[in-house]
């Protein structure tokens, strides 16, 4: 039996740019600023500019680990016996699963229509789906204060139509959050939807119909299944981004709005106590990313 070639000094560097370059992504706009918030979060709260003192530096190896052991999590503590900031994680948590789960019901029939949709009409459908990127995201949010006020669009067409004799009010309410969300994020669940939904076999339902089974059971036993990384994906694309949010609850929730974003917002910018702040940053991306590695973990596990 021949011996396998080596690969070529090329043929290594080539594989070693190609890996590397993402890593070197990771490290440069996660890793580093993780790092930087993280000693921030650490830090103590000062009258100065910027507003905190390190509790370490990186001058010396010996002078490294003598700050490292005096280090003190006090800023996480005050987190944690503070209910404004649990209140913030749990209400924050609430509206983004909440909105996720809209934004699905919303979006699956919209994949499904696309995936099902003639080959000549599905690049008009994906341009229509990702068409609202084309403008500023902020504009969207600031449309639909004019949409969903009191003297809006909405409540005019309302009252128009006599389906209701007094404006309703939707601005300035949890509602108006769902609505915003759902309608910023809806490609973002739309998208890997359509892409597993586009690629599934279609004699599959094919032969489930011949051997009996009625359509509605063949989409329950056969499409869900065979969309449901799709799905998943979407569904984080979603809800990580919906958790840490602020534009949408600043301006379409009003001030009553409690979310962790707002908070943060207010941490750094109005009480200017970027310690606090950094410290929720921190416990806000544990939240969200140890769950998203122990289910990754749990899939690669799984049997395929």
């Amino acid at each position: 039996m021949a011996a396998t070639p080596s690969a070529s000094p090329v043929s290594r560097l080539y594989k070693t740019i190609v890996v590397g370059v993402p890593y070197l992504w990771l490290v440069l706009f996660f890793l580093a600023p993780f790092l930087i918030v993280l000693k921030i979060s650490l830090s103590e709260t000062a009258i100065a500019m910027p507003p905190y003192v390190p509790s370490f530096a990186l001058d010396s190896i010996s002078g490294f680990w003598a700050n490292l052991q005096k280090l003190d999590f006090a800023n996480y503590v005050w987190i944690f016996d503070d209910p404004l900031y649990l209140n913030s994680y749990l209400s924050s948590l609430r509206i983004a699963a909440i909105s996720t789960a809209l934004t699905l019901i919303v979006a699956y029939p919209f994949a499904y229509g696309m995936a099902k949709a003639p080959d000549s009409v599905r690049p008009i459908l994906l341009m229509l789906t990702i068409l609202p990127f084309w403008t500023s995201f902020l504009i969207r949010v600031y449309a639909w204060i004019g949409i969903l006020k009191n003297e809006g669009l909405l409540n005019q067409f309302l009252l128009w139509t006599g389906v209701i004799s007094t404006p309703l009010s939707i601005l300035n309410t949890e509602i108006a959050i769902h609505i915003g969300i759902v309608y910023s994020y809806l490609p973002f669940m739309v998208l890997p939807i359509y892409a597993s939904l586009e690629r599934m076999d279609g004699r599959l339902i094919e032969a489930a119909n011949d051997l009996g089974c009625p359509p509605v059971k063949a989409f329950w036993a056969i499409t869900v299944p065979l969309s449901l990384p799709g799905v998943l994906a979407g569904v984080f694309l979603v809800f990580i981004p919906a958790v840490g949010e602020f534009v949408i609850p600043d301006l379409l929730g009003g001030s009553g709005t409690l979310m962790i974003g707002k908070t943060l917002w207010d941490e750094f910018f109005s009480n200017r106590d970027w310690p606090v702040a950094s410290a929720v940053a921190v416990v806000l991306l544990m939240v969200l990313v140890i769950p998203i590695v122990l289910f990754q973990r749990m899939q690669a596990r799984a049997p395929a």
